[in-house]
This record gives structure tokens, C-alpha cells and sequence, in this order.
């Protein structure tokens, strides 16, 4: 594939409040700056109705299959963004582990708690990391255009979506400030683009100049799809953490934006 233009799907969110956990952080629960690819993903596909089915690895195992979910595992997605302020919350989490219930209670039998009946289970004080005022721009791309014009459909009229449009928690709420068609042009970065970026190892578009080794940034895996073994088994995808300040670099460009995007890739492997 070689193109200098492409026709994507760009989606403006607005959230008042945001957590994107970092999966490895526990008692002091750290955010990402930027939703990583499957919260996103989770996003798009509660949108399109894709469900998991009980007892099942994926949604659909069929082989060469032309469903909705094999077409979304085809998708491209860049995402990037900022927010205004990071505060952190202090809270207490319970955990309804029978060791800790006892340990609180004395045992099983007991709620009583200086002479008031109390929830089950033990506490744990944790603190939560909360970004405040984000905005972040989803682009999304598809080879086929019929189905990326579906994705545009269902979000301009979200009937069949799985469940409350979030991002990050459950109570994480999102607002579309603007969905749109946009053509997205191959051209030169140099500067501070005021955003943050995920920018993947693994790029979509061979006419693109991004030298991944070069960037300056944190590097992470990222987690994109999954399958249900017992638990979720998590595929993972290295990027950079990028805070906007780029050089020589040439990828797809927002003219209206002024801001470039970077397409991930999940079928290379």
C-alpha cells in the first residue's frame, strides 16, 4: 500500500473526568495521559453492539469470516490529546476476600463494627490519579470505506450500543464534541504540537517517515486485543509516549487541526 492522502473518521471527545489506569499501578492507581489502544477499541466496538459470548474466546471464531468483528480487527486507529489538570483522589477500596472480612471483623459470622452493622469484606486506602478536563481526538481508518462509514452511523445515532458511552471507568462519561469525515494528507512535522501522542512501532503506511528508534519519548506496551482464557489475554503493541515536540518527522497531517496522527497497525505483527 503507498498513498500520500486518506479519507478517516475523526472523533472529538470531551470528558470533565478521566482515569486511563496503568495496569501495573495498585495502591497509588496512576493514569496515562492519553486513553491507551483498548480502551479505545472497547469504545468503538460498544458502538458497533460487539459482545463477548459466554464460553467463547472472541466474539466470532469463525475462519475468514466477514462479520462486524473481523472487520473491526481490521481497524487503524491514532489517538491523541490534552487535559487541563491532574488532581488525586483518596478513597478506600473494599476487597470481599474471606481473609480480609475476618480480618476486620474478627469473623465470618460478624458485620459489626463499633457498634454499627458495615459492608463485608476489608478495606484497603488507596489514592486515584484523575485527569480533569480532557480532550482528546480519535482517528479512526478502515480499507473498507462501507464499514467506516457504518462506524460513522453508529455514533451519529447510537442505537445497539452495548452500554453508556465511557472512557476509561465506568463513570468516566464522554461527550462528542464533533464527529466528522476528514481527508488527512502525508506531510513534514517540526515542532511542539501542544498535544500529547501514542506513537506505535508498528506504523500504518509506508509513505510515512517515522523513525520510531529516534523519538524522544517513554516507551510502553500497550495492550489492544483479547481473548477470554478464563481471564483476558491481552495482545500488546510498543509505543512512545510523545508530549508533542517533534523533528523530521512525516506522517498524516490534520490541516484543520494542525496536528499529526499516527495510525497503529494491529495486524503486523
Amino acid at each position: 500500500m503507498s498513498f500520500d492522502t486518506l479519507k478517516a473518521l475523526k472523533i472529538k471527545i470531551y470528558q470533565p473526568h478521566a482515569q486511563y489506569r496503568m495496569p501495573f499501578a495498585y495502591q497509588r492507581r496512576h493514569t496515562y495521559p492519553l486513553a491507551p489502544y483498548s480502551t479505545v477499541l472497547g469504545f468503538i466496538a460498544n458502538v458497533l453492539g460487539i459482545k463477548n459470548i459466554p464460553g467463547q474466546e472472541e466474539p466470532c471464531i469463525k475462519e475468514n469470516c466477514s462479520c462486524v468483528y473481523h472487520k473491526f480487527k481490521k481497524i487503524k486507529i491514532a489517538v491523541c490529546g490534552n487535559f487541563q489538570s491532574k488532581t488525586t483522589e483518596y478513597t478506600w477500596l473494599r476487597n470481599l476476600n474471606k481473609k480480609y472480612h475476618v480480618e476486620r471483623f474478627g469473623f465470618e459470622q460478624n458485620r459489626f463494627l463499633s457498634g454499627h452493622i458495615e459492608h463485608i469484606g476489608g478495606q484497603s486506602p488507596c489514592f486515584i490519579d484523575v485527569l480533569n478536563d480532557v480532550k482528546l481526538s480519535v482517528y479512526v481508518y478502515h480499507e473498507d470505506e462501507e464499514f467506516l462509514n457504518e462506524i460513522f452511523k453508529r455514533f451519529a445515532n447510537p442505537i445497539g450500543k452495548s452500554s453508556t458511552f465511557h472512557l476509561g471507568r465506568a463513570e468516566d462519561l464522554v461527550v462528542i464534541n464533533e464527529l466528522k469525515k476528514t481527508e488527512l494528507k502525508v506531510q513534514e512535522v517540526n515542532g511542539n504540537c501542544k498535544n500529547f501522542f501514542w506513537i506505535p512501532e508498528r506504523y500504518f503506511n509506508d509513505k510515512c517517515t517515522v523513525e520510531f528508534e529516534k523519538i524522544n519519548a517513554l516507551v510502553y506496551k500497550l495492550p489492544t486485543f483479547y481473548k477470554i482464557k478464563e481471564v483476558r489475554i491481552f495482545e500488546y503493541i510498543k509505543v512512545k509516549l510523545n508530549d508533542g515536540i517533534l523533528k523530521d518527522i512525516s506522517t498524516f497531517f490534520d490541516m484543520e487541526e494542525k496536528i499529526p496522527v499516527f495510525f497503529a497497525d494491529f495486524e503486523r505483527g
